[in-house]
């Protein structure tokens, strides 16, 4: 495994590609897309766009194809209500 894909702070776990859809354990298994390494924190944002949030890595794990499908299909829900843009 490439050291450049090892976090430096040294969990271990490698980083995962932007745009990687993973699930935050910590928020009631909340999914989102994978943005980068903010210090010792992941960046993660909702599929379809909005706010990002910072988790440590050990409390994420890769989004099922389930998951990722449902957080679509919520995020075009509440577009298609005005909820958001």
């Amino acid at each position: 495994m490439p050291e450049e894909n090892i976090l430096p702070n040294g969990s271990g776990r490698p980083v995962p590609a932007p745009g990687t859809p993973m699930v935050d354990t910590t928020q009631g298994c909340r999914v989102g897309e994978f943005r980068g390494v903010a210090g010792p924190y992941w960046a993660i944002r909702p599929i379809g766009g909005g706010t990002e949030w910072e988790v440590a890595p050990e409390h994420t794990r890769p989004a099922t194809p389930i998951e990722r499908l449902r957080a679509e299909n919520a995020r075009c829900n509440a577009r298609s209500r005005g909820d958001v843009l």
